[in-house]
């Protein structure tokens, strides 16, 4: 029988053995680069469980003040990356995107949004990732002469939704309100659909995958993983009736290609190859996804403020007021009204500074380079993200304090400090559509009513993806 002395000494040496194997491999895989400062965390998962469960604000700001304000290391979602924090940092990612960086999805993201193959793929070749990137900016949907033509239709969408959950009401919840007309809107514009409500019944699908792009690929029933592929498989099967009906609709010559999923479907790659029609569904439904859930966060968090503020309200109905004078009945905005809501937007990117709905993006190294002194290899990932910069007094004055005014021109913030969209030439695509969005819902909802927050501290659940655990309930006052 084994003495405690012997098992206390073979425990020891496999400890010994696994610490020695983990030092090799990190110093096989960096090299004798002079890599960033920071931490890979434990074996295998990294820092992942800190990055997911913890506020993405506390996690970026801790390990800026432990090992560098500039620039740190970590191994988040299976990925050995560097972060660059402040202006200077969102400078030189956007300023180099096409040298250095090219697009990388998460792995989650990778699985959920290819999952109609049979195993998780290799992440695809840089030139394919590119030519993904172009497909949508190509058409010139998100251009503002196409955004134009659509606004009309944002408007009426807009007013039927607000009527519908708000008519004879005396208090709702926002958040539902809003992503059901989110939905609304995207199904529209991207799928060309008259009747949404079919996807709108998709709702809890589509927030089942919101937060499955950002977990550990625990695939197993009651993990969040788990229900992100069963309901990204639920959508992805209603997008391919949806994508069958379109190519009918198509066949009768009878159709305008003025959604992307039309151009999507006669879209073909640089060996004259067509998407089938799994592959197009889960194009469709990744943009669904961005257009929806961001969108209706910000939204609801707008609500919020504007809410608990009637200073702030004030401003902000008099000014919708003013561009709803100028018009005749029943007559929608144009797009030269959405460039007077000069102060409705400050609002807005006060609510995105203190709310971001997205809170960054990855990049991975397709040329090794250095920054700030340090080197980063080949193949790492690059993280960027508004938490470096979105509550840092050096460039928000008193940032806890909810304040529009500050970007006004007078007291705008350095540039690079602000960017809730990202910047240089991968900006979101579709910057100008949620734009619009949130503006024409603003327009209408502040000249039907005005509003009070049932619960000022209501708790913000959710770290990479926030929303109101009640749903933001509402007191409604119509004019």
């Amino acid at each position: 029988m084994p003495q405690p002395m012997d098992i206390f000494a073979l425990v020891f040496s496999l400890a010994i053995i696994l610490l020695t194997l983990t030092f090799i491999s990190r110093r096989r895989g960096d090299g004798s680069a002079k890599l960033p400062p920071g931490s890979y965390g434990w074996p295998i998962v990294g820092e992942t469980i800190d990055f997911l469960f913890r506020r993405p604000d506390n996690f970026v700001t801790d390990r800026m003040r432990k090992y560098s304000p500039e620039i740190f290391k970590t191994k988040i979602l299976g990925e050995k990356t560097a972060v660059l924090c402040g202006p200077k940092g969102h400078k030189f990612l956007f300023s180099n995107e096409q040298k250095y960086f090219t697009t990388f999805r998460p792995h989650p993201m990778q699985h959920i949004f290819r999952s109609y193959q049979n195993k998780a793929p290799p992440p695809p070749p840089e030139s394919q990732r590119s030519d993904e990137s172009k497909m949508i900016r190509k058409p010139g949907f998100f251009k503002p002469e196409a955004l134009m033509r659509y606004l009309p239709k944002m408007d009426l969408i807009t007013q039927q939704q607000i009527q519908s959950h708000c008519a004879g009401k005396n208090a709702i919840e926002v958040y539902p309100l809003a992503k059901t007309l989110t939905l609304s809107l995207a199904c529209h514009f991207f799928l060309g659909i008259e009747n949404p409500e079919r996807i709108s019944r998709l709702v809890k699908h589509f927030d089942d995958v919101s937060v499955g792009m950002h977990s550990m690929m625990l695939n197993f029933p009651g993990t969040v993983f788990y229900r992100a592929n069963q309901a990204a498989a639920a959508i992805r099967k209603e997008l391919i009736t949806v994508v069958r009906e379109k190519k009918q609709e198509m066949a009768s010559g009878e159709h305008q290609m003025l959604d992307i999923l039309s151009h999507l479907i006669v879209l073909s790659d640089a060996n004259g190859k067509s998407c089938d029609e799994a592959e197009i569904a889960d194009k469709i439904m990744g943009l669904l996804t961005a257009g929806y859930s961001t969108v209706a966060t910000a939204i609801t968090f707008v609500m919020k403020y504007i809410g608990l503020s009637s200073e702030i309200y004030e401003k902000v109905r008099a000014e919708q007021m003013e561009i709803a004078g100028s018009k005749k009945a029943g007559e929608t905005l144009e797009w030269e009204d959405i460039s007077k809501m000069k102060y409705s937007w400050n609002v807005v990117l006060e609510t995105l500074r203190l709310v971001p709905p997205l809170q960054g993006t990855f990049r991975e190294v397709v040329t090794e380079f250095t920054y700030a002194g340090y080197t980063i290899p080949k193949g790492w990932k690059v993280y960027w993200t508004v938490s470096t910069t979105n509550m840092n007094p050096e460039y928000f004055k008193n940032p806890e304090k909810f304040n529009p005014s500050r970007f006004d021109e007078d007291e705008a913030a350095p540039p690079f400090a602000s960017v809730p969209f990202g910047g240089g030439p991968r900006t979101c695509p579709g910057k100008e559509y949620a734009r619009l969005a949130i503006l024409a819902f603003i327009h209408n909802v502040v000249n039907k009513y005005k509003w009070e927050v049932v619960d000022p501290n209501e708790k913000v659940e959710g770290d990479m993806m926030p929303e109101p655990r009640k749903g933001l309930p509402i007191r409604l006052y119509p004019h």
